[in-house]
Parts: structure tokens; C-alpha cells; sequence
């Protein structure tokens, strides 16, 4: 589980390219990562991007674990996607006491993953008992424990709460074995995540596999990426996902244009001013969008580190950066595959299964269009 010493998560990232393209076409048929990239990933240290380092973990800065998920977009869009959400997932271990989360994360392969918030968990002697399902588990095919986020309820049934009143809310931690899974993702994009559901019924989980996420009070690690918080984390990293599937997808498209001659026309497609007018303002708009995602990374981090805190403002420009460049990510991959032509429709072709997976981020929670109404409500609301 322990990269060579000395070589970036980048590298590693990059060198690992050329397999997972390589297996790219058997993980859409089966609708699941390979063993051999899910065995190169996890020999190269990198589902260990986000975990603390006293774990052995790189303990990542948000532009290292995002410029790490690019390459692996650039390769395949669901193995970049799976290793993100497991990456994030492996934040909770700031929050778990050293040996559980030792027990998690250090006993291979040691990879979590878990779905969306939904369901309750009643408190017992020594722990919590659960019967419920979740669903949107990427990267739950690759996983040795699954992991739920559950509002808790007391003995007798009723809910607990904070003391401001709101619902008691923990994620629970339990090994892979003890859940059922559900196969049913069948989905247009993203389709070798096994983004499943999964079931568990009468399940015990001892007290110290149930914790608080992004709460800073219950933070066991110092590292200040752990103050950033899984939400921020996602959209960062499936932001980043999105980079890397536009720039594969234009760079196929370059590559078309330099070798396709027009069916009605003697010229090649790299002669033609309006290709070339394209593919320069294309260009254009993938750069300033990655520039801006990682500008508004870099600033935030800066502060971050410097203050142990992350202010609400950064939260909102995270948000802000994360889903325009999801948005223009889309845009770039629609003018490649236009660019295309009959050629882009193809299976056999570099750009039908991007054009898909581009949509399928495009419609996860990290890019809803009401998070440029929150930003916009805050900025009207500035200096009241």
C-alpha cells in the first residue's frame, strides 16, 4: 500500500495512465474498475491521497489531490471519479481514534466509500443498531468498509439533538461483508463507477465506529485539510475530474483535426479557419476555467493553512469555482464532440463515452444550478 518514496502522487498518477486507458473499455462492459487498476491504485498510495499521515497517508493539498485526479480523467472519467469519492471518504479518519482508524485504512485494501445522507441509526448499549439503504455509493465495489451518514435516535425512539436544537447526525462504519449490495447503476456516463445501493438490516456498530463528519470540535488531526470538510473536498475534486475529461476529449478532437480531411472538401480539417477559430477559443475557455478552480483553491488554502479556519467566504467561492467549471467543462466537451462530426458517435472513437460521462458530472449535486443562486443571495446581501 506504500508508494516509492520520493515520487509524487502526480507521478504516480500520471505513469498509471496508460493502464487505466488501457482497461477503460472493459470497465464500461462490466460496469466496475478492473482488479488491475483498482490493484495499481491502491499499490501506488493513491486512495490514500486525503488520509492523515500519521496513517501513512499523503495527507494531499487540494491542488496535489486535484491535479492527481485530472490525470486519472484524462484515462478514464469513472476510475477518476471512484478514486475521488473514496480519497474524500478517507477524511472521516481525522475524526476516528488512531487504532480504528488504523483497523479501516490500514488493512488492505483499505478503502472506503459511502452514499448520501438518509435514515436513522438507534443508540444501544455499547454502540448503534441500523436497518436501512442508502444509495450512490461510488466506488462501493472497490470498498472494505462502507460507511453511513444517519440522524440518530435514542433508546426510546426519540431523536437526538445538539444543543441548538438540531438532529444528531454520525457516520457510522461498518466492513463491506456486513451490507448487502445493490446492483443498480445503470446510468448514461460514470458507468464503471458502481455508484450502487446498499442495505444493511439489524446491523451493530460499536460506539467507536460511529463519529462526527466536518465537525472541527471532533478533529483528532491537526492538518488544516481536514478543516476544509468533505463537502468543499467533493467539489473540488469532481471539479477537477471534469478538467480532465474536457482536456482528453479537445486533445482528441486536435488530434482528429490534424489528420481528417472534410468528406465534401479536399482540405484537411486543420486547414479550415472555422476549425481553427474553434479549437482556439476552446482552448481558451479550458484554461481560464482551470485556472480560475485552482486560483480559488490556492487562495483558500493559503488562508486555511495560515488561520486553521475556513471562512464562510472561501466556502462560497469553493462552490461558486467548483460548479462554473463543471458547466464550462460541458461546454468544451460539447464543442469537441461537435467538432467531430459523424466521426464522435462511434464507440470505437475517443469521444461518445466522454461526451456521456461529461454529462453524468454534470448532474451530480457538485453542479446544481441553485448554487449560483446561493452565491448570488450572498452577494446581494453584502453590506447590510
Amino acid at each position: 500500500m506504500d508508494a516509492a518514496p520520493g515520487v509524487s502522487i502526480v507521478e504516480r498518477a500520471r505513469a498509471l495512465a496508460p493502464l487505466i486507458a488501457g482497461e477503460a473499455d472493459e470497465i464500461e462492459r462490466t460496469r466496475r474498475l478492473t482488479p488491475a487498476v483498482v490493484s495499481a491504485l491502491v499499490e501506488n498510495g493513491l486512495y490514500r491521497a486525503l488520509l492523515p499521515q500519521s496513517l501513512g497517508g499523503a495527507e494531499a493539498a487540494p491542488d496535489v489531490f486535484m491535479q492527481m485526479l485530472e490525470e486519472i480523467a484524462k484515462a478514464d472519467a469513472s476510475t477518476a471519479w471512484c478514486l475521488g469519492q473514496c480519497s474524500v471518504c478517507a477524511m472521516i479518519a481525522a475524526s476516528l481514534d488512531h487504532d480504528t482508524a488504523h483497523e479501516i485504512f490500514n488493512t488492505p485494501p483499505g478503502i472506503l466509500a459511502w452514499g448520501a445522507i438518509a435514515h436513522e441509526a438507534r443508540a444501544v448499549e455499547g454502540g448503534y443498531r441500523a436497518t436501512a439503504r442508502w444509495d450512490f455509493a461510488s466506488g462501493s465495489r472497490q470498498a472494505s468498509w462502507l460507511g453511513a451518514h444517519v440522524r440518530i435516535l435514542s433508546g426510546d425512539g426519540t431523536p437526538r439533538r445538539h444543543a441548538d436544537g438540531s438532529p444528531e447526525v454520525r457516520t457510522i462504519l461498518f466492513p463491506v461483508a456486513g451490507a448487502t449490495l445493490h446492483d443498480v447503476w445503470n446510468a448514461i456516463g460514470l458507468a464503471g463507477t458502481g455508484t450502487d445501493s446498499y442495505e444493511v438490516r439489524n446491523l451493530f456498530i460499536p460506539e467507536r465506529f460511529a463519529t462526527f463528519r466536518d465537525v472541527p470540535q471532533a478533529l483528532r488531526e491537526p492538518g488544516p485539510i481536514y478543516r476544509l470538510g468533505t463537502g468543499s473536498a467533493f467539489s473540488l475534486g469532481f471539479a477537477a475530474v471534469s478538467l480532465g475529461v474536457a482536456r482528453a476529449t479537445l486533445e482528441a478532437a486536435i488530434a482528429l483535426a490534424r489528420g481528417k480531411h472534410q468528406s465534401l472538401a479536399a482540405s484537411a480539417m486543420r486547414d479550415n479557419q472555422a476549425v481553427q477559430g474553434l479549437i482556439g477559443r476552446t482552448e481558451g475557455d479550458l484554461r481560464a476555467a482551470r485556472a480560475y478552480l485552482y486560483a480559488t483553491a490556492n487562495a483558500m488554502w493559503r488562508d486555511l493553512s495560515a488561520t486553521g479556519e475556513f471562512s464562510n467566504a472561501h466556502r462560497t467561492a469553493v462552490r461558486l469555482a467548483a460548479t462554473w467549471t463543471i458547466h464550462q467543462s460541458a461546454r468544451v466537451v460539447d464543442a469537441a464532440y461537435h467538432m467531430a462530426g459523424a466521426t464522435a458517435v462511434f464507440r470505437s472513437n475517443p469521444f461518445e463515452r466522454r461526451f456521456r460521462d461529461m454529462h453524468a458530472i454534470a448532474q451530480q449535486i457538485q453542479a446544481r444550478d441553485t448554487h449560483y443562486e446561493d452565491v448570488g443571495k450572498l452577494i446581494l446581501a453584502e453590506g447590510r
